[in-house]
């Protein structure tokens, strides 16, 4: 891969990363509403779906949607139950707090909080779109095999990502343990929440 290349795709990568999104809507849900842990534990299941979309990529997985597009209306009606689904269950906790203190969350939540955020990256549609359509301008002809560029452009990707997404989780974590010391501020911040994870399912469903 030619430096130039390289460069112009660093860039690109960047404005992606800083430019507000369904995944760092996630995150920032998360951080209100779970603190610092809960929205660096979410940017990293984040990274983690990227890792599956590069590894698609490289294998492929862009002839195959071309050739069975039916494919990709399936992801996203996944990712628009799965979240909703979140909206719920997060609603509902809203209810369960009753303590004026900063929530802590067990390994077993975060764990659940990372598997969560990794679905909803791999279930979002316009990430395999992206994959499909922008990363192949950046591949050089007759240099490196293209799966060693797609894997190369790919960890590029994830590094500069999770630095954005691990921010913003640090970010709105700090704003949740400044807000969530009396229990009526923390129900809000759920249903914030909520509403957030409500909207992006409804965003997933009408946006075509």
């Amino acid at each position: 891969m030619e430096l130039s290349i390289v460069l112009a795709f660093v860039v690109a990568c960047v404005v992606i990363s800083v430019v507000p999104g369904p995944d760092m809507a996630f995150i920032m849900a998360n951080g209100i509403a779970r603190g610092r842990a809960a929205g660096v534990v979410a940017a990293a299941g984040m990274s983690s779906g990227i890792v599956g979309h590069t590894v698609a990529a490289a294998l492929g997985l862009g002839t195959l949607l071309q050739a069975a597009p039916v494919a990709l209306e399936v992801v996203r009606v996944a990712g628009a139950v799965f979240l909703l689904y979140l909206a719920v269950k997060t609603l509902r906790s809203a209810k369960d707090v009753v303590r004026a203190a900063p929530v802590r969350f067990e390994r077993r939540s975060l764990r659940r909080t990372y598997v969560m955020a990794t679905l909803v990256n791999l279930s979002n549609p316009k990430v395999v779109l992206f994959y499909v359509a922008f990363l192949p301008q950046f591949v050089t002809p007759g240099g490196w095999p293209v799966p060693v560029q797609f894997l190369v452009m790919g960890a590029i990707l994830i590094v500069i990502g999770f630095c954005v997404d691990a921010s913003v989780g640090l970010a709105s974590g700090a704003l949740s343990a400044v807000l969530s010391r009396r229990p009526g501020i923390q129900r809000w911040l759920n249903r914030v929440s909520a509403a957030v994870f409500g909207g992006l399912a409804v965003r997933l469903v009408a946006d075509r």
